[in-house]
């Protein structure tokens, strides 16, 4: 029988084509509603908040999109956006509060904000769109909220930093977890979360300054505060560093003050699994300029509209009101500082100088626009929400005024290009690595063009949740970077694991670059050399042409692409059928099918699988053999596939395609094997009723060990012992092989 085969991914396999789009789409407008059985909701959820803040709630139905979720938890959230004699106030929704669980597309909170600080209305979801760019930030999009079926107003809607965050991002959710949240708000002098070593040498002295999010991890941070104050050398280990000078770096590019730059608060810190803390952004509602109300630095106790847009990103190294070690502990180090500015510069030219900023907040505003001119609760007329796309708009005093995004943002970048650092930066081109395909433990050179660089390093590593080590690039004419002083660079690594990530730093006595300019967020890949046992032909089945397909197994922890892999029904023709330029996740399958399933793709090309049996083989891109696989007459209902899955031998079972193989036992020749290890004698025993059987052991070399021997298996009167002695075989892994009614099962024996 002829197949076509085209591929699928597992999690195509596993989910309908028509998936659910994320709930946090950008410039999605949702349909929120809320039931309330009180009448009186509203006073009810204002006594809750003043009296209990975030612990009191009131108990409601929601419905998301058609999507009901009874019995969910309401309380009003903000700080400075929340007032009681205001209709529009800001939601928390706990969907899971009491019913353990609920949730909608896998999330649990709804978090909504009533726009109150922005006439424009896009300031934080545009701003999220571009932090995540960066650094791993929340999804944000729009939804229309009724409460007892009156339209409360238009809110953005922003995935909350909470356990299916850091699940997401971090691969974890149970490790030291904190929020940037002081207890009460100190201002303008107070101190808050701003991870100073300023409250004593115990941890309980930093309670009040940080909202524990985790089961426990009060000494984590403390000790973290401590490395943090010795300096950026003794803080690397246990802090992601390249991750807080993005943050910083998006905080000062946007002016987002209402964060650790202006009351040291507004941010999350996950403690991953390497043991360091990440820094998280959070609540972008006052971002482009609405907040002035402090810089941490000279203007602590305000700022105007004109000193924001020449505000120095350095201003905290002459003068602070308090401490910020996360940023001036950073900054005194000159490598990160030019990191810092090199991040700077990124955001800048990738959103800003090329006027993206304006073309998509102005698509946002075109998708909402409807939304927001039915808004009567809105906090700002119908004209300035579209003024303050380009100009100032608000009431009277510089607090209440907010600038024009483009006003703001021209006046900005034209004062960074005017600072020491920004510019004068070297040039990174002509990125190469010999050999094209590394081989593990062997060495991999990495070169690169710089010009007017007077130092490089290389960052790598060699997985993808590892952390990067650096290790200096030489122009010396001794690491396969042609001549001495010619401006090409090179470094050498030592191949480990499944993947190669690596940037390039360069740096000179002015400003620095990365390549890729996105770097540590973004790096370049290289595969190594797919070996055998790294991608296994798992499991395939053949019966009618609608039901034949094949799946490969990537055994490892790393993503591989397919690109220039190949299989064969015939060692004559090795290269028969390419794979597609396609990844295959780690610990994940690929399926393949026949011409025309599903309908409407087209095939590559044609290998056979047939029922009388053959042979199927899998290369690498450079031709090595991967797998090979001699399979004999096919059973009706049953694939052949490996038990246990991924490295056993092939066996019938029942068909698992894309799943893991749990069962290589089949009705009919299923039996017990034992003692396992075994020495001189073993046993095996049938478990199922059965015509006569062919038992036949094999050594690890796949030849015979021992003649064919026919057993019977179980009579009415229970299972029957065969006794099979194996005193002639040596030390060593034999497969026994039952074989009855077509069906073959082989099971492992150890011989000591």
């Amino acid at each position: 029988m002829r197949l076509t085969f085209i591929f699928i991914l597992f999690l195509t396999i596993l989910f309908p084509v028509m998936a659910q789009e994320d709930f946090y789409a950008p410039g999605k407008i949702h349909e929120i509603h809320i039931r309330f059985k009180e009448h009186n909701w509203r006073h009810l959820l204002d006594s809750l908040f003043t009296t209990y803040g975030d612990n009191g709630r009131l108990i409601g139905d929601v419905t998301i999109d058609a999507h009901l979720c009874p019995n969910a938890a309401i309380r009003y959230k903000g700080f400075s956006s929340y007032n009681a004699n205001e209709i529009k106030n800001p939601f928390n929704i706990d969907l899971d509060y009491i019913r353990k669980n609920q949730n909608h597309q896998g999330y649990v909170k709804i978090k909504l904000s009533n726009v109150i600080h922005d006439p424009s209305f896009v300031r934080e979801v545009l701003s999220y769109e571009i932090a995540r760019q960066y650094i791993p930030s929340s999804g944000a999009n729009f939804a229309n909220l009724y409460v007892n079926d009156t339209l409360i107003g238009l809110y953005t809607n922003v995935e909350a930093v909470d356990e299916n965050f850091t699940d997401k991002r971090y691969g974890s959710h149970t490790n030291s977890f904190f929020k940037g949240e002081p207890v009460k708000l100190q201002y303008p002098f107070g101190q808050n979360a701003n991870l100073a070593l300023t409250h004593g040498a115990d941890s309980s002295g930093y309670m009040p300054y940080y909202n524990m999010q985790s089961d426990a991890g009060w000494n984590d941070l403390f000790n973290f505060i401590i490395r943090l104050d010795q300096g950026a050398d003794s803080a690397e280990s246990i802090l992601n560093i390249d991750r807080a000078l993005w943050m910083h770096a998006f905080n000062e590019v946007t002016l987002n003050l209402d964060s650790y730059i202006g009351y040291s608060q507004n941010y999350y810190l996950y403690r991953d699994d390497h043991g360091r803390f990440n820094p998280i952004l959070w609540d972008m509602n006052m971002s482009f300029g609405s907040f002035r109300e402090s810089d941490g630095s000279t203007n602590f106790q305000g700022a105007t509209i004109p000193k924001i847009k020449r505000l120095d990103p350095l201003a905290l190294m002459t003068f602070a009101v308090s401490p910020r070690p996360l940023m001036t502990k950073l900054f005194s180090n000159d490598t990160l500082r030019k990191i810092y500015f090199a991040h700077m510069r990124t955001i800048v030219n990738e959103n800003f100088r090329n006027g993206w900023y304006f073309t998509r907040a102005t698509e946002l505003q075109s998708q909402i626009d409807a939304a927001v001119l039915n808004d009567t609760n809105r906090f700002y007329s119908y004209a300035d929400f579209h003024s303050n796309l380009t100009v100032t708009v608000g009431g009277t005093g510089s607090m209440k005024e907010y600038p024009g995004l483009k006003d703001l943002m021209e006046a900005r970048m034209a004062y960074l290009d005017t600072l020491n650092g920004f510019y004068g930066q070297p040039v990174i081109t002509g990125l190469t690595h010999v050999p094209a395909v590394p081989v593990k433990n062997q060495p991999c050179w990495i070169t690169a063009r710089i010009q007017g660089a007077t130092m490089a390093y290389l960052g790598y590593r060699f997985s993808t949740d590892g952390i990067f080590s650096r290790i200096s690039m030489a122009d010396d004419g001794l690491h396969h970077d042609s001549l001495a002083g010619d401006g090409i660079y090179g470094a050498m690594l030592t191949v480990k694991g499944h993947t190669i990530q690596y940037y390039i730093y360069a740096g000179n006595d002015k400003a620095a670059v990365l390549s890729p300019e996105r770097a540590e967020y973004e790096f370049y890949t290289i595969q190594p050399a797919i070996l055998p046992g790294d991608v296994v032909l798992n499991e395939f089945h053949a019966g009618t042409t609608q039901e034949n397909w094949l799946e490969l197994l990537n055994t490892t922890t790393e993503p591989i692409n397919m690109a220039g892999m190949h299989l064969s029904d015939d060692p004559a023709n090795p290269v028969k059928w390419v794979l597609p330029d396609t990844m295959i996740m780690a610990k994940k399958y690929m399926v393949f099918y026949p011409d025309g399933e599903p309908s409407g793709r087209k095939a590559a090309s044609s290998i056979a699988i047939s029922n009388a049996g053959g042979r199927l083989l899998f290369f690498n891109a450079t031709g090595i053999l991967l797998d090979s696989v001699t399979y004999g007459i096919q059973v009706t209902g049953k694939s052949t596939g490996r038990y246990p899955n991924g490295y056993g031998v092939m066996t019938y079972m029942l068909p698992s395609m894309g799943r893991y193989n749990r069962f290589g036992t089949t009705p009919g020749s299923g039996f017990l094997l034992y003692p396992n290890p075994a020495r001189g004698q073993t046993n095996i025993e049938f478990t199922q009723n059965s015509s006569p059987a062919m038992v036949t052991v094999y050594n690890s070399m796949g030849q015979q060990a021992l003649e064919n021997t026919s057993l019977y298996g179980t009579g009415l009167i229970g299972p029957v012992l065969h006794p099979v002695d194996i005193s002639t075989l040596k030390s060593g892994l034999y497969m026994v092989r039952v074989s009855c009614n077509g069906e073959t099962t082989i099971k492992k024996l150890m011989i000591y």
